[in-house]
């Protein structure tokens, strides 16, 4: 096996490409653009899956991109290229040029105010190198699986053991003045194991992620996780149609908060796309429901101290007491809504649902009857209408406990409905996402199993 580690691949000179992207924007407007921005990125990744103890697969990645926007008197020219060589990146210059001779005017399109620009931001702690080799990666995967494997003897085999160590760096500039650099690391571990019974055959899956190495789960408790969810899944089966509280667990509760990210982001709105249309200042969730943006999380797996424009970052309530407190916006959208930009330009930075104070013990007492959902398959979401329709599976509860598990079900309602009655946030927030929630518990929606 290999022994050669990231740091043999290509340096990550935070300076070097600082000073090609304001090379680029300085030609940009000698080649007459008004006003111009780019994105210059290179990275580097080790990722190595195991299987029955024995590397499955072995890949190392050195990836470099460049994105390059001109307006010319409103009109609007991109060129993406992945040789940032100085050719390459003038051929794109020119291919954006090009475009942007020939594309038809837009009054909204153009830089972000200049007085926007993030001028300071604080330290964010988001580059931990991992000085990790294809053999100690190897380790920790047989690590991993191993604990699987041996959790329970109904464990027969895992589709494998990954792990994944990245480090990118990142710099955006425009033509304001506006330069922005960033280096990020990221690591994971995951583990899928198989359980078998006489009834038949589950599958389940761990894994924990973070900035800094350290701050990553053991791996024998990754594999444990895996393993255990997959046991207690053994003898699911179905249900009888029905309406009753569903309890999404916070590994499947980030799909909801991305749905409700994606019903305020100003692309949605401008292209009435969206089913919380008007709604800012109106209550959209229960007055126990606050949901905060927080950019500046020291190793936030969304942190960060400008947005995709250049637009400072900043700590924002979105809903309080239930109320929707504004939307996600870029430039462009915001001025396509008559509006103001946000700083969100790429997204929601670090999204934190306040918790509750129950346990997930006490939620399940609390439900009484109802489902546990724990697994969502399938994409049955319209924003538009806010109609959510999905696979699942997870455990039904009676009587304040966990009685068996269940597959084969489809839970169905409207996510503004859905969203209105939230009736229990829990207090087991998952620390290690870009959307940080707790369980929540939704007062009723329809389960549709057999007749």
């Amino acid at each position: 096996m290999p022994t050669s580690h990231l740091n043999h691949a290509p340096d990550l000179n935070a300076a070097a490409l600082a000073t090609q992207l304001q090379d680029l924007l300085q030609a940009a407007r000698r080649s007459g653009a008004d006003a111009a921005e780019a994105q210059l990125s290179r990275a580097r990744a080790l990722d190595i899956s195991v299987r029955n103890q024995q590397v499955d697969g072995l890949e190392y990645a050195a990836d470099q991109a460049a994105q390059i926007n001109v307006y010319c008197k409103q009109r609007n020219g991109s060129a993406s290229t992945t040789d940032l060589s100085a050719e390459g990146l003038q051929a794109a210059l020119a291919q954006a040029m090009t475009i942007a001779r020939f594309t038809e005017p837009d009054q909204y399109a153009g830089l972000a105010d200049a007085e926007l620009m993030a001028r300071d931001w604080p330290e964010l702690s988001l580059c931990h190198p991992w000085a990790l080799d294809a053999d100690a990666a190897a380790a920790l995967g047989r690590r991993i699986e191993a604990a699987a494997l041996e959790h329970d003897s109904r464990i027969s085999q895992t589709e494998g053991a990954r792990v994944v160590t990245s480090e990118g760096l990142s710099a955006y500039g425009n033509s304001h003045g506006f330069i922005g650099v960033e280096r990020a690391t990221q690591h994971a571990l995951a583990c899928t194991a198989i359980a078998r019974d006489a009834h038949g055959m589950q599958r389940e899956a761990a894994h924990t992620q973070a900035r800094a190495a350290t701050a990553l789960d053991a791996p024998e408790a990754v594999g444990r996780r895996a393993a255990k969810r997959a046991v207690s899944c053994l003898g699911a089966r179905g249900l009888a149609t029905r309406r009753a509280p569903i309890l999404f667990v916070p590994r499947v509760a980030r799909s909801l908060w991305s749905h409700f990210v994606g019903a305020i982001s100003g692309g949605a709105l401008y292209r009435k796309a969206s089913f919380l249309q008007h709604c800012s200042g109106t209550r959209i969730m229960p007055a126990h429901v606050q949901l905060r943006q927080r950019p500046h999380l020291p190793a936030g797996l969304a942190s960060a101290g400008y947005d995709g424009d250049g637009v400072a970052t900043s700590e924002r309530v979105l809903v309080d007491a239930g109320v929707l407190q504004g939307y996600l916006l870029s430039a462009y959208s915001a001025r396509r809504l008559g509006m103001q930009t946000t700083g969100n330009a790429g997204g929601v930075f670090n999204l934190e649902v306040q918790p509750g104070t129950d346990d997930f013990a006490q939620l399940v007492r609390s439900m009484d009857r109802g489902l546990v959902v724990t697994q969502l398959m399938g994409q049955g979401v319209n924003l538009v209408t806010g109609d959510y329709s999905r696979g699942a599976a997870g455990y039904w509860v009676e009587q304040g406990e966990l009685a068996h598990p269940v597959e084969n079900v489809t839970i169905a309602g409207n996510l503004a409905d859905m969203f209105m009655h939230i009736e229990a946030l829990g207090a087991d927030v998952d620390a290690q996402a870009a959307i940080l929630t707790p369980s929540v518990c939704i007062a009723g929606m329809t389960i549709a199993g057999h007749e």
